[in-house]
């Protein structure tokens, strides 16, 4: 630790290294000058080891002012008055406590992928930070916490994502006077390759999908047929026949209208028959299920419409109830809940079609990359997409490389 005569002149003079260095006063003991790697400065007095009270940001108060407040503090502490209990200071409010307490219910009220947000702030940086006080997050801290998440081998794009959600975070916390500096506002996030390779299906891995779709269709009608003929036996109330029905359930229908919409997951477990035109044939996505807040038109092509239009017949024929009143095209029991995963059953697809890393989401890219080699403009793929700029669908360019071999051959010499 530094020791200098804390004043305008030497305030002036502090250079600033990327580290938080704190300077004690030359003439006063305790008096001290806490520098931030952003350059935030703000007077400090310890009045006793380990404890100490903020006294004010530099250039809000003066180095005078700072001082005055430090004599009346330590000479409290020195006739044994508590100065943080006679200010009514509160302890500094943890990371744990501010998520918990006041930006939980905040975000669930006002972002869609609010549940996302609480869980992805809570798995990174609460086993490391969660029992830090806010006032003690900054660059340095996060800088460790990055550092180790890279060495273990978590992507670059994984990290930005995770850093953006929680300095999201903190600036609620900021807007809200909970801290009285934003101490990440500087914070830079990694560079990276934004051409990343996109993962879709191949042609092979398409038959293969659907080719499992159908299989696993054909075995789940076998085993109703083959429990039936068991509880007949034993006289038990026999379950449905799945013989006349289009769909065993939501699975095959799901996939089928994800691969040719490249609508999100979220949009589809949102997703109800009033936002289906049957007679334009087309989904119209109302602003409260989209990631953008804006409503979004994706006309439905042949496969769509039949898949989508077979699922209302056999949900109707079930319970009319089911497609009236804005109810869920797919909903996850028999009261109508949203779906909020499908993880099991999409892996087990997965595995009966030998397909390897390919999530949900990447059908949104295999439709967009199916649209882009068919050589659809990226421009209509990007309102079909929902991408609120042009420079998110560029990921997919370099699907048509014959329009560049076009652009170059230009300067051919005839």
């Amino acid at each position: 630790m530094t020791t200098i005569n804390i004043s305008n002149s030497s305030i002036k003079q502090i250079k600033l290294d990327g580290k938080q260095i704190d300077y004690r006063d030359s003439k006063l003991k305790g008096f001290m000058l806490r520098v931030q790697p952003s350059g935030y400065m703000s007077y400090a007095c310890e009045y006793k080891r380990g404890r100490k009270i903020t006294l004010g940001q530099v250039g809000s108060i003066t180095p005078a002012q700072a001082r005055d407040m430090a004599i009346k503090i330590l000479s409290d502490a020195a006739h044994g008055i508590d100065p943080k209990a006679k200010r009514g200071h509160a302890k500094p409010k943890t990371l744990e406590d501010f998520i918990n307490k006041d930006y939980h219910d905040w975000v669930l009220t006002n972002r869609k992928s609010g549940l996302k947000t609480i869980s992805r702030i809570k798995r990174c940086f609460f086993p490391t930070l969660g029992n830090k006080p806010l006032t003690e997050i900054n660059h340095f801290a996060i800088e460790q916490w990055r550092v180790k998440r890279l060495k273990n081998n978590v992507s670059k794009e994984t990290v930005n994502r995770d850093i953006a959600t929680f300095k999201a975070a903190i600036s609620k916390a900021y807007e809200w006077k909970i801290i009285d500096h934003h101490p990440l506002k500087d914070f830079k996030l990694l560079k990276s390759d934004r051409n990343i390779m996109i993962r879709y299906l191949s042609k092979e891995e398409e038959i293969r999908l659907r080719t499992a779709l159908d299989t696993r269709e054909k075995n789940i009608r076998q085993q109703r047929d083959s429990g039936n003929e068991w509880r007949e036996d034993r006289e038990y109330n026999l379950l449905p026949d799945l013989k006349n029905l289009y769909f065993v359930d939501y699975l095959k229908p799901m996939v089928i209208i994800s691969l040719n919409t490249g609508i999100r997951q979220g949009e589809l477990f949102g997703l109800t028959w009033e936002m289906v035109n049957f007679d334009k044939k087309l989904l119209i996505l109302s602003g409260n299920i989209t990631k953008s807040g804006k409503s979004r038109h994706i006309p439905l092509n042949n496969e769509a419409y039949e898949n989508l239009y077979n699922w209302y017949l056999q949900n109707q024929n079930i319970s009319y109830e089911l497609v009236s009143n804005n109810k869920y095209v797919f909903s996850s029991s028999t009261n109508n809940t949203k779906f909020t995963s499908v993880k099991k059953s999409w892996a087990n697809l997965l595995n009966l079609a030998n397909i390897t890393e390919f999530r949900w989401h990447d059908m949104r890219h295999h439709f967009a990359s199916k649209l882009v080699m068919a050589g659809v403009d990226l421009n209509t793929v990007r309102e079909l997409l929902g991408h609120s700029e042009i420079s998110m669908t560029l990921r997919y360019a370099h699907l048509a490389p014959e329009h560049k071999a076009e652009a170059v051959a230009k300067l051919n010499i005839i």
